[in-house]
């Protein structure tokens, strides 16, 4: 399908780093995944490079200095994953209140938990639900949160327009005053050098105690050595993380084996409808591209054409 779009080009995919390496030096596009970084050892290769089609919403994993030194146009797929990971933070949030990890576990294992869920299981309804990063991922779980009767807090550095927050029933707040009032707070921020460590140890110390936290965004945004003493003490209730550092996380990391953790392998967004709208985003923002149309989801401005 995709040698047909192209077929006055040639089209050539990489699957591992020496692939890259080996082809990338007569490539003029280079379409990306977030799996694989664009270093910028990997880029100083790229002699005829001119534009970087990521295939995903986050860029961290391309070396934007060194895109930006050879004039190379980076370019995203904003939006077209945004309901799978809203969906998956709303499965995860009621996992959590119901523990039903601990209880799949427990039932698999033999067990009949019924005394730990009757005394550990609670509603999503009634809670205070924090969400930092008000994008449109954010948007779209305080959309489909709102139904349930919860509460919801956001921070993010431009707050929205009022209408908007009513209609999502929406309260701007402080970070710090939303970590000490959520029972739940969920993650969705790009990962910057502003947004790197986030959540420190003393900021998850600032977390309500009994609280979940949500990642689905980015692993650097969160000391997980912090994350996972607060967990281990029982401080924090739970957590459901998407995302780790490194990926996949080693035997050894801490927030492995832990009971009151979820763990999904970095695939919030990574459903095959999401799949279909990002592949299908990114070819049509290529073929713009070649037809010397404007880019859409344009991150990095490269050299005139």
């Amino acid at each position: 399908m995709l040698a047909a779009l192209f077929r006055e080009h040639d089209l050539v995919v990489a699957t591992t780093r020496e692939e890259a390496e080996r082809e990338i030096g007569d490539a003029e596009v280079l379409v990306s995944t977030a799996f694989h970084p664009l270093t910028a050892d990997l880029l100083e290769r790229a002699h005829r490079l001119r534009l970087i089609q990521v295939a995903g919403v986050g860029v961290d994993h391309v070396d934007l200095e060194a895109a930006r030194a050879r004039g190379v146009t980076v370019a995203a797929v904003a939006g077209a994953n945004a309901v799978s990971v809203a969906e998956h933070v709303v499965m995860a949030a009621l996992a959590l209140l119901r523990g039903l990890v601990r209880s799949d576990r427990a039932l698999h294992a033999g067990e009949w938990p019924l005394a730990d869920w009757m005394g550990g299981a609670h509603d999503l309804a009634g809670r205070t639900v924090g969400v930092v990063g008000m994008g449109r991922i954010g948007r779209e779980v305080a959309a489909r949160l709102l139904p349930f009767g919860v509460g919801l807090l956001y921070h993010d550095i431009r707050r929205l327009p009022p209408e908007e927050e009513a209609a999502l029933g929406l309260t701007c707040a402080d970070l710090d005053g939303l970590l000490a009032s959520s029972d739940l707070v969920t993650l969705h921020l790009p990962l910057t050098p502003e947004t790197r460590g986030l959540l420190d140890a003393q900021r998850i110390g600032r977390i309500k105690p009994g609280a979940f936290l949500i990642n689905t965004a980015r692993a650097e945004l969160v000391d997980e050595a912090a994350l996972a003493e607060a967990l281990r003490s029982g401080r924090l209730a739970g957590a459901a993380l998407d995302v780790f550092h490194p990926e996949p996380p080693p035997r050894d990391h801490p927030l492995r084996g832990l009971p009151n953790v979820l763990l999904t392998p970095h695939g919030a967004g990574v459903t095959v409808e999401a799949q279909e709208r990002i592949a299908q985003a990114a070819v049509q923002n290529v073929i713009r591209w070649l037809d010397g149309r404007p880019l859409a989801d344009v991150v990095l401005e490269g050299a005139p054409r």
